[in-house]
């Protein structure tokens, strides 16, 4: 009866009270052995390094990432059919830099309170980027007047309950359009200590993209900005995938020269009169704004089209069964 006690888990005991208690002494449990196999590690370590052996290596610990579901699709970095379609794919032209993009910003048909703010934001962070009103025209007389007007994307900042919720990113001339959920906007004014970007030209930082899709959507966003950086400005725009969620920041970095402590000499209360203060540069970070997370909906093969458009791949909910299968 009282291993039949001990093995029993919280679940399974109705009393509430009695269940609290139970899950209390079982987290104790683990605190108390998780400490100690923390100071029988330090032991080992710290008579490795008496002995001048080398310590034990430390087990990496489990996490969804590192988990994560076997894909074929990740992309090798000897894989030359991957390099051969980069040349030919729609984006070539603007990374090889034989053209400048150019990027319209425009809205859907019905605005927001917080459009407006989100798309000025949008224009200080893209070079190039211009900003045409919507008005009552349909988005495939917008595509076509951006070609005309050599454009080579199109942003549309969809609107919902007068809230930013999604954005449509369309390459041009020949695509293809990108449809992510957008979540979770800060706005440059409600970022606390924000700094202000100057004009030069950002450093562009593509984090996680592994997989042929991730490939395909990160040359997508790269299409978005010029490929010649001003470092002069000390601008960094970062698109950060994790678990297919595409987290943006913008930052500004600083070097900054700190003087260290200067060390006490082994002399009673003696101080050296020649020891000079040293100084050490310590680059810090300080966000410019606007904060946002993406999540891929849809890939569509060209420029925007709902009826005859060919996707090259769509979320589905059926998609989502298990927490560790990543498609970017």
């Amino acid at each position: 009866m009282t291993k039949e006690k001990e093995t029993l888990l919280p679940s399974a005991i109705k009393n509430k009270e009695k269940r609290s208690a139970v899950h209390a002494k079982l987290k104790h449990q683990k605190k108390v052995e998780k400490r100690k196999k923390a100071k029988a590690r330090e032991a080992e370590e710290k008579k490795a390094l008496e002995l001048g052996e080398e310590p034990p290596p430390r087990k990496t610990p489990r996490t969804i990432e590192n988990t994560r579901e076997l894909d074929e699709t990740v992309c090798k970095p000897d894989d030359e059919e991957l390099f051969a379609g980069n040349d030919a794919d729609e984006f070539s032209s603007v990374l090889k830099q034989e053209c400048i993009p150019k990027v319209l910003i425009t809205t859907s048909r019905f605005n927001s309170t917080r459009g407006p703010a989100f798309i000025t934001d949008l224009l200080s962070v893209i070079p190039n980027a211009h900003y045409h009103k919507r008005g009552t025209y349909d988005l495939k007389k917008i595509v076509e007047y951006a070609k005309k007007k050599d454009f080579t994307s199109i942003i549309v900042v969809h609107t919902n309950r007068r809230e930013p919720d999604a954005l449509l990113v369309i390459g041009l001339p020949d695509g293809p359009t990108a449809h992510f959920k957008l979540s979770k906007l800060v706005l440059r004014k409600d970022i606390k200590n924000h700094g202000n970007p100057t004009s030069h030209q950002p450093e562009l930082v593509l984090n996680n993209f592994t997989t042929r899709l991730g490939h395909r959507v990160g040359r997508l966003i790269q299409s978005l900005f010029p490929q010649d950086p001003n470092f002069r400005g000390r601008r960094v725009v970062t698109f950060h995938n994790q678990r297919d969620f595409i987290f943006f920041r913008h930052h500004r970095y600083i070097f900054e020269a700190k003087e260290s402590k200067q060390p006490e000499s082994k002399g009673k209360g003696k101080k050296d009169k020649d020891a000079q203060p040293q100084e050490k540069v310590i680059a810090r970070l300080q966000e410019c704004g606007p904060r946002f997370t993406l999540k891929l909906i849809s890939l569509q093969h060209g420029t925007f089209d709902t009826k005859g458009g060919e996707y090259e791949w769509v979320h589905k909910p059926e998609m989502d069964t298990s927490r560790r299968r990543f498609f970017l």
